[in-house]
């Protein structure tokens, strides 16, 4: 819950504009009638937390709730004031259509920008793309990233080279429309999820990829977690679309100039995470934990997303149980998993399925009094806390994740020095390789011998591992992600004055 004003003050120029789907906050109503604010889900919020505390900042982002659209209209369209969490914020909600944004959402966003990006499509069976597909393309996607890119304009009206940092897939056509009604615009955008190799955006068809491509390339910075997403976006310039890149530069020349990609990796606040981690909540959770526990404590937190390849992580637990049988009662895999997308088809399905294999490894290996798999379908940020203080492995399987936070947090909290089972395909991977078990998120072999490995390995090896693993973490903060793109935008920002000044 948070504290809401209604800013009846005529809105000075704003030195910087945010721009996302999801805003900070939004509005809902009771059981009593009465309305709420509470704060954004998703990990986009706090990772701009720290931008938006220190600086004076408009954040554009669709209205989600009936509320949010009639907060809006009380406030006759006009940014509202919010605090929450001690950060001010000020908000402007964007209407779209229903219809439209239905299918910009459920049909483009989720799932197929988001199967691309993540590898998740089965091509032999799916996507297929018919006239539904390419309506919610043109009648959904592009409305809502115009009704976004309309109220851009409308805010920076009078201003010189805005700055607006745009944030993930969900408006990557938006950067092309601010960029041809305001050409002088600095244009940040920010990309939270892998950006995959060129042959996965093939299941698009020729104009729609052109049109969001050409979209992404609106802005002067794209930002990605990492220098392999970076290559893979230039490739795609190169190969879809016949643009000249430049590797050593990273950066594309295209018809509307150049467009630079960057390499940004999210942190976390470790030492916020530290102070949670010694709260009342946490302390009252852990009691359950430390009571559950055997002799090992196996952990997985993770969203029930296609991506995060649960099932194989429990398959090869199964495999791990059968060729060591001597570690049957001592050892119980806690997954803690938040329900995720359940209005989607093939998310409601991955989740029966979850909790299908589960009964099955618990049937095949279980006791009367032990569960090898502890399955937790909630969500609970407090106890996942409790959790991750004391796990002997972490594992992180992912098919591909853009960053993968949890394998930053909970090695930065836990008392155990506790080891990190991380797959190659995550963002994290760039930074944390020399101090984790790689694995393949494929190879369930791989990832059983991994959990033998993690679970026997010395005392010594253990914590020389989890002593690499908070140097890494302790080494960055949000801030440093934010003022990294700062710095970047500050340096285009000189060489375009320069060359407006001319010799």
């Amino acid at each position: 819950m948070g504290n809401v004003n209604a800013s009846n003050e005529n809105e000075s120029s704003q030195p910087l504009t945010i721009v996302s789907n999801r805003g900070p906050a939004k509005f809902e109503l009771d059981d009593d009638g009465e309305r709420t604010m509470t704060r954004g889900g998703g990990g986009l919020v706090t990772a701009l937390s720290s931008l938006v505390a220190d600086r004076d900042a408009l954040w554009i982002a669709s209205a989600m709730t009936d509320e949010d659209i009639a907060m809006t209209e009380e406030n006759d369209f006009r940014p509202i004031d919010m605090e929450l969490n001690d950060v001010h914020y000020k908000v402007l909600m964007v209407e779209s259509e229903q219809w439209a944004y239905d299918r910009f959402y459920n049909v483009v966003a989720n799932p197929i920008l988001w199967f691309i990006q993540h590898y998740l499509w089965d091509l032999s069976n799916a996507p297929d793309i018919r006239e539904s597909e390419r309506r919610a393309w043109d009648e959904g996607y592009q409305v809502v990233n115009r009704d976004i890119a309309d109220c851009v304009i409308e805010q920076i009206k009078g201003r010189e080279q805005p700055l607006v940092m745009l944030h993930d897939y969900h408006l990557y056509t938006a950067p092309a429309m601010i960029r041809e009604a305001r050409p002088d615009a600095l244009l940040h955008h920010f990309v939270h999820i892998p950006w995959s190799q060129p042959d996965s955006w093939r299941v698009l068809p020729t104009r729609i990829r052109e049109e969001l491509l050409n979209g992404l390339l609106g802005n002067d910075i794209i930002g990605f977690h990492t220098s392999t997403y970076c290559h893979n976006f230039l490739s795609c310039c190169r190969r879809l679309m016949g643009y000249e890149v430049d590797y050593d530069e990273v950066s594309v020349t295209h018809p509307g100039g150049k467009t630079l990609a960057r390499a940004y990796p999210l942190s976390i606040d470790a030492e916020r995470l530290r102070r949670v981690a010694v709260s009342p909540e946490v302390t009252e959770a852990e009691k359950e934990v430390l009571a559950r526990r055997r002799e090992h404590l196996i952990l997985r937190v993770d969203r029930a997303d296609l991506s995060k390849n649960v099932l194989r992580g429990f398959t090869a637990f199964d495999t791990f149980l059968e060729q060591h049988p001597e570690f049957r009662e001592k050892v119980t895999f806690v997954a803690h998993l938040q329900p995720s997308r359940q209005d989607v088809p093939e998310y409601a399905e991955y989740l029966e399925r979850i909790e299908a294999l589960v009964a099955v490894v618990n049937h095949r290996h279980g006791t009367t009094d032990w569960m090898p798999i502890d399955l937790r379908v909630y969500e609970n940020f407090n106890e996942a806390v409790a959790r991750y203080k004391h796990f002997d492995l972490l594992m992180v399987n992912a098919i591909f994740d853009g960053m993968n936070l949890v394998a930053k947090e909970a090695p930065a909290i836990n008392l155990r020095d506790g080891v990190v089972m991380l797959s190659e395909n995550t963002g994290s991977h760039e930074e944390l390789q020399e101090h984790v078990l790689t694995v393949n998120p494929f190879d369930i072999q791989d990832q059983a011998d991994t959990i033998y490995r993690a679970l026997t390995m010395p005392a010594e090896e253990r914590r020389t591992r989890a002593d690499g693993l908070r140097r890494v973490i302790d080494s960055r903060t949000p801030s440093d992600w934010i003022d990294e793109q700062v710095v970047d935008i500050d340096a285009l920002r000189d060489r375009l004055t320069e060359a407006s000044d001319g010799p």
